[in-house]
């Protein structure tokens, strides 16, 4: 077969099983095809193995993705191996295998593909195979279930060995298309492409019948009295009380982003009498405790405690959570042991409400969410059609502290300024919000883009990065109730609130006599009142997570300098520079800053300017609408124009550890406006 018809099969299956949370999860198993490629040094046709690098998805796989080694090569690390003690050099032995450039880098799981003689292999988590995996008589239902079709391989960690086990299994038993593997998933093999992806599909299927025809009802027990799931909208307001103070919880050791989940599944499993128990056992699949750690935190407490009682609760389990994963790493741990990577829970679980998770981005708090939702599925598999039974919390420990894990972790970017730092930032769909957020989120942090207009600010974020990067809500600041909603929508959808923004706003500029009261009561609603409920909503979550944080108002440099015609606007910014200092006075105990940015003349890209603003500030300076920018540029110290991009360099750095011992700073941002100077 040629290579480019190999590898565009392999692809197009991989894609096909990644794309089916019911074949593997998000980032889990790999897939691999052996053909014939051209030896770039000689020219000579050679035998090449192509899998699935380390760290890939199927479901979104590419060639890029892809390692490509030496099959010949590969194979004949088999008279070198010095044995199972010695195993993780072979990883190493894998980058002299390799074939041209060699693609993505090797994963752990390179030897079962190379090693097990099929020309297409492939090795998945589907919650039905791993359920089986994980029963007390896993290998007794495996026979039973597919006769000598599959066959049980008892748990090993993956590597070397556990790939000469299998080949080893595929040459004794020619008639099997696959195996489970005690405690972590499946393989299946095929001599084409077609014949893999059907032997996969094959074995996910059986288990899944299986299990549904064979299952006992309510697998995780019945319900417990007061843990039924809350009505959605008490739920959503219980989690979102409780969000910041979680986050918090869970970011002791190291600042994390959370995800909220309560679909129907998590909150089954959270309101059945079992699930203490089976929590208490921690996942298996070495895929999911990788990302979950080995158990969750469970509250105790029935869906209708109050949120005060379940934060003193709280407080409790997650410092006997800390002293017993402690104890954990200390049972297991030797001299060479990685150092622990830290004692809080990845997973927090509340009956009535759902989980919460957390990671070092949204991305990797959300797949933590998804893994434990599959280890719930796994429970259930084999609770239904046996008794649950993980791997032992040794080999979970040998895995969670393995060196090569370790390597994986230290090769990883270092992370942005503001990686783990959740931004709300007002009047976020254009101007100069939106070039604040677009900054934020490229150094880093999760946004969420919060405007009058719910489609502009959708169309924002989109642009900026999906909802892993950033979210687009409606909100009025000059409504309470909105304002409180746009607070919980962040920290339901991030975890919490670190960087709050105070830039909606907007201007009329009209002389004295011509300013109506409602004129004045508009500019004040938005920018003073708005201001104010913003920050006031938005403390009480940056108080609860006892991370500290930052407050920025976009004021003005008319908060100081006084110009004709714009008395309203003029004074509202005047009354947001004071907040500044007012707020910076009372949150500088709990860690918060709060600072203030005064731009001018902010004429390109302006949402303020093109509603009207700048062909009225054209008029009364005697311009053309068209020149302002240039006519406010020419009136600086430093002839130069002021854009949306330059008050976000501002608002970045406000955030950095540059300016950690900084609060209740104006900076003006108008490119030197003597009249404006702070005195």
């Amino acid at each position: 077969m040629t290579t480019p018809d190999t590898v565009a099969e392999l692809i197009a299956r991989s894609n096909r099983l990644g794309s089916d949370p019911r074949n593997t999860n998000f980032a889990g198993g790999n897939t691999s095809a052996k053909g014939t490629g051209t030896d770039p040094v000689t020219g000579q046709d050679v035998d090449l193995l192509w899998v699935k690098g380390s760290g890939g998805d199927l479901g979104t796989l590419t060639e890029q993705g892809l390692a490509v080694l030496r099959l010949d090569r590969m194979r004949a690390l088999v008279d070198v191996y010095p044995g199972v003690e010695r195993e993780d050099e072979m990883v190493a032995a894998f980058d002299y295998c390799l074939h041209g450039k060699g693609g993505a880098a090797p994963s752990i799981d390179t030897a079962m593909h190379g090693l097990v003689d099929a020309a297409h292999v492939d090795h998945l988590h589907p919650d039905s195979g791993i359920a089986l995996a994980t029963a007390a008589d896993g290998e007794s239902l495996t026979q039973k279930i597919f006769g000598d079709r599959v066959v049980w391989v008892p748990w090993r960690r993956p590597g070397f060995q556990l790939g000469l086990d299998i080949a080893e299994i595929k040459r004794s038993n020619p008639q099997a298309i696959g195996c489970i593997l005690g405690g972590h998933g499946i393989t299946a093999w095929g001599d084409t492409s077609e014949q893999a992806e059907a032997n996969s599909l094959q074995i996910i299927r059986t288990a899944e019948e299986f299990i549904a025809a064979n299952g006992r009802d309510q697998p995780f027990g019945a319900e417990l009295p007061g843990y039924r799931a809350l009505p959605e909208s008490d739920r959503r307001a219980k989690a979102a009380a409780l969000a910041p103070f979680l986050r918090g919880l869970a970011s002791t050791d190291k600042a994390q982003v959370g995800h909220f989940t309560d679909t129907p599944a998590v909150l089954e499993f959270l309101a059945a009498a079992e699930h203490p128990r089976l929590a208490a056992l921690g996942t298996s699949c070495p895929d999911h405790f990788l990302r979950t750690k080995v158990k969750p935190l469970v509250l105790d407490l029935p869906a209708d405690t109050s949120v005060e009682e379940c934060k003193d609760r709280l407080t409790e389990l997650h410092e006997a959570y800390r002293e017993d994963y402690r104890a954990y790493y200390e049972r297991y741990a030797s001299a060479d042991s990685p150092a622990m990577r830290g004692a809080d829970p990845a997973i927090i679980l509340i009956p009535g409400v759902g989980m919460f998770s957390y990671g070092k981005d949204k991305q990797t708090a959300r797949v933590a969410g998804e893994f434990y939702l599959n280890a719930i599925n796994v429970m259930r598999g084999a609770e239904a059609v046996s008794t649950y039974a993980p791997i032992d919390e040794s080999e979970k420990f040998r895995i969670e502290y393995w060196a090569l894990e370790e390597a994986k972790l230290q090769r990883m970017p270092k992370p942005k300024p503001l990686a783990t730092r959740i931004a709300l930032v007002t009047g976020a769909a254009s101007g100069i919000g939106k070039a604040i957020a677009t900054r934020l989120a490229a150094e880093g942090a999760c946004v969420v883009i919060a405007d009058l207009d719910a489609g502009k600010a959708q169309a924002a974020a989109q642009e900026i990065g999906g909802s892993d990067v950033a979210i687009g809500i409606a909100a009025d600041v000059t409504d309470e109730a909105a304002v409180q909603a746009a607070v919980d929508a962040t920290v339901l959808a991030f975890g919490g609130v670190d960087i709050v923004v105070n830039n909606a706003g907007l201007s009329l500029s009209k002389s004295l006599l011509d300013t109506t009261a409602a004129d004045w009561d508009l500019q004040h609603n938005v920018m003073a009142r708005g201001s104010f409920l913003v920050s006031k909503a938005a403390a009480r979550a940056l108080i609860d997570q006892k991370l500290g944080g930052d407050i920025i108002y976009i004021s003005s440099k008319n908060s100081v300098f006084a110009g004709p015609n714009n008395i309203a606007y003029s004074a509202t910014k005047a009354d947001q520079a004071h907040q500044v200092r007012l707020l910076a006075a009372e949150l500088g105990e709990y860690g918060v800053k709060v600072n203030g940015i005064n731009p001018d003349g902010v004429v390109r890209g302006s949402g303020i300017f093109a509603g009207g603003w700048g062909a009225k500030r054209a008029a009364v300076y005697g311009v053309a609408e068209e020149d302002l920018g240039e006519f406010y540029a020419q009136r600086t110290l430093l002839k130069r124009e002021v854009l949306p991009e330059n008050i976000a360099n501002a608002a970045f750095a406000l955030c950095t550890s540059d300016f950690s011992h900084t609060t209740g700073l104006h900076v003006p941002v108008d490119a030197g406006v003597a009249a404006a100077f702070l005195r």
